[in-house]
């Protein structure tokens, strides 16, 4: 048995397929089966040691963004996914794998459009409220279609092919660490905690809002700040100036980035969490039931973003301050509301509790194999 996953961009997309190849695997040592061989075709590796650990072997395939605006790069990126197309073609031909699972982005492009010239059952996810253009095209000839937000299912033509699983979270980030987890960050355990994070890169607007408000919380809350590894020496250097005379300076913990134990720390620390809004970051908070607020990208950078919010703060799950009313002054505001106004809190972790679904990856990982399995024996 043979499956293929493809998909692209950023770790949002990524990392799904990362937590769905774990429950694959899991799946295989539960019931005894034949290990299938693994693949993840894209125009990059991403993380080569997680594909390592999971068992997937990368192949390289060409492709191009599909960008909506008007850019000169749109005609060389065409030529890429041309490109792709053949290369897709071949590998498939090569490894002809009894199943196509895609993730979307413009990398699954060539695939997914290679496995429908070969007749190869396709298996989409897409983990947006508003599923992308990649997703919504091969979602005409998709045998199954999984999402990860109820809403996202009526942009799709056949209803009936499509399941709401949630977006599937990796194992090692689905559970926060409790245990001695103030102490990995030297952060008392008797003081509100809040995550403040941006995603890998980090998130100017958000980072630069908390600095002019750092002072005020530091008098009531810790903060352990995800900053992002490119402007992380900058931006540390600008906030121990701003805190050189606070007597509560040693309460805020800025980071480049967090490692998977770091994660499961600043998880099991926290008390509130303030987040960009992509999927990914979403289901996490969700998994550790941690009350949140967001602050979605501008729909004029990224649609995505902000549907999602809104799509979860229906489950009374968390607050959504939009970017241009994010000031230091809002920001401050909502996150003292979160801890005082009586029954807040509580109201917002049921609702994560009852957002959250602990078990998107395996049971993607289960209708892959049984598609798996249905194709191998036709």
């Amino acid at each position: 048995m043979k499956i293929v996953f493809t998909t692209g961009g950023s770790g949002g997309h990524f990392y799904p397929i990362v937590a769905v190849a774990e429950e694959l695997n899991a799946l295989v040592r539960e019931r005894n089966l034949v290990k299938p061989d693994l693949y993840y075709l894209s125009n990059q590796p991403y993380d080569e040691g997680l594909l390592y650990q999971n068992d997937l072997i990368y192949k390289h395939v060409a492709a191009g963004k599909l960008r909506v605006y008007f850019s000169l790069e749109n005609a060389t990126d065409f030529i890429k996914t041309l490109v792709g197309l053949p290369q897709a073609l071949r590998l498939l031909y090569s490894i002809y794998p009894d199943v196509v699972f895609s993730k979307g982005s413009y990398a699954s492009v060539p695939v997914v459009m290679a496995a429908r010239i070969l007749k190869i059952p396709v298996f989409l996810h897409d983990s947006d409220a508003v599923p992308g253009r990649a997703n919504l095209w091969a979602g005409k000839f998709a045998e199954r279609i999984a999402v990860s937000y109820p809403e996202a299912a009526e942009h799709f033509e056949h209803e009936d092919r499509v399941a709401c699983v949630g977006n599937p979270v990796r194992s090692d980030i689905r559970i926060r660490q409790t245990k001695d987890a103030h102490m990995h960050f030297d952060l008392a355990s008797d003081v509100p905690t809040i995550l403040v994070m941006g995603g890998s890169q980090g998130a100017d607007h958000i980072n630069n809002t908390l600095l002019r408000s750092l002072k005020d919380l530091l008098a009531r809350y810790q903060v352990i700040h995800q900053i992002g590894k490119e402007n992380f020496e900058a931006f540390k250097q600008i906030a121990e100036v701003e805190l050189e005379d606070c007597e509560h300076s040693a309460r805020y913990k800025p980071m480049p980035y967090l490692t998977t134990l770091d994660m499961r720390a600043a998880a099991g620390a926290a008390d509130l969490v303030v987040s960009r809004s992509g999927s990914g970051a979403i289901f996490e908070i969700a998994n550790w039931e941690l009350p949140s607020i967001l602050i979605p990208i501008p729909e004029t950078v990224s649609r995505d973003q902000r549907y999602n919010a809104y799509a979860y703060a229906r489950s009374g799950a968390t607050e959504v301050i939009e970017q241009h009313n994010c000031t230091p002054h809002v920001l401050t505001s909502e996150i003292d509301r979160v801890f005082t106004e009586e029954g807040l809190r509580e109201k917002m972790i049921e609702g994560a509790r009852t957002f959250k679904r602990p078990d998107a990856a395996k049971v993607i990982a289960q209708e892959i194999m049984r598609i798996a399995i249905e194709h191998e024996a036709s």
